[in-house]
């Protein structure tokens, strides 16, 4: 069994919890082919057992190429288990119309495309206050102390839940295997 692991990635954070998945796919005994999807080469959906889709959200909106690529691929998606680990700070919020904010994307990303992903995992994601720029951290920093979050910019602060992270893939996995089987 292959699964297929696509990520989008601003600053990072999607791209290391698309490794991490993709090792934990791994370790449950799936092979994996691990790419951006900007760039996904010979990685073609209906050549695989399964599609990890790993996408953050910002500017309230997924990166272009991941609707792209649901647009493109749906009918080969709709073949085989798919999965989306959304990636963002608003479901981290204590603000519970923020994180009721983060939760509706997916289904956003559904009307857009036309496709619907039938296993969601919201991962909160990072801030990165050593990748952005003087403006981006000023603002982010704003933002953070706004919420009563870190406000420490002499460092980056991930505030992605491994653990349920590690459960959403194990599931995913188990998915594939199931699809799997005649």
């Amino acid at each position: 069994m292959t699964v297929l692991v696509l990520y989008a990635s601003i600053e990072g954070h999607t791209r290391k919890i698309a490794e991490h998945a993709a090792a934990k796919l791994e370790q449950a005994g799936q092979g994996v082919i691990l790419t951006d999807i900007r760039e996904p080469g010979f990685a073609i959906p209906g050549r695989v057992d399964g599609v990890l889709l790993c996408a953050p959200i910002h500017i309230g909106r997924y990166p272009s190429p991941v609707a792209q690529f649901l647009i493109d691929w749906k009918a080969a998606l709709a073949q085989v288990p798919t999965a989306l680990i959304s990636v963002s700070l608003g479901i981290h919020s204590e603000n519970a119309e923020e994180r009721e904010e983060a939760q509706a994307y997916p289904a956003k990303l559904e009307k857009k495309t036309g496709f619907h992903i039938p296993k969601v995992h919201h991962a909160a994601g990072a801030l990165k206050y050593l990748e952005y720029d003087f403006f981006k951290r000023a603002l982010m920093r704003h933002i953070a102390a706004k919420e009563g979050g870190s406000v420490d910019t002499s460092r980056d602060h991930e505030f992605t839940d491994w653990v349920a992270l590690d459960a959403f893939v194990q599931s995913f996995a188990d998915d594939v295997a199931l699809a799997g089987k005649p």
